[in-house]
């Protein structure tokens, strides 16, 4: 009997305050055959991190607690293979947010349709 090779599921971890979004983030990307571990806010995604490794961490940039710049700081000392990216509503944070971020970090603005969230995080994952 032959054995089936098959590659691992892609990992996200997943840190957004609107839960409307969130909501369908996950969904989304579920759909699109990745395993999503859901955050409401910072502090639970750093808690989180010790469920990775992921290949991913999607986070807003401004929720309470720990921040997503924060949570990509910790993400990427753990694991310097996490590729990042950040979606936000505030340009001036998210223009901030680059010199601050890990090295190669995506940042993306809201309102963004999940088709583009989706197609980006494929060509993230793929790079």
């Amino acid at each position: 009997m032959e054995e089936i090779l098959q590659k691992p599921m892609t990992r996200i971890l997943l840190a957004e305050d609107d839960d409307s979004l969130r909501s369908f983030l996950t969904r989304a990307l579920e759909r699109a055959g990745y395993f999503v571990r859901a955050c409401p806010d910072g502090d639970e995604a750093i808690s989180a991190l010790d469920e990775g490794p992921y290949d991913l961490l999607l986070t807003d940039i401004v929720m309470p607690g720990a921040d997503g710049i924060e949570v990509a700081r910790e993400a990427a000392a753990r694991d310097p293979n996490t590729r990042i990216m950040f979606i936000t509503g505030f340009a001036a944070v998210a223009l901030a947010a680059g010199s601050r971020a890990p090295e190669g970090a995506k940042v993306l603005s809201k309102p963004v349709h999940l088709r583009e969230i989706v197609a980006e995080v494929e060509r993230m994952v793929a790079a």
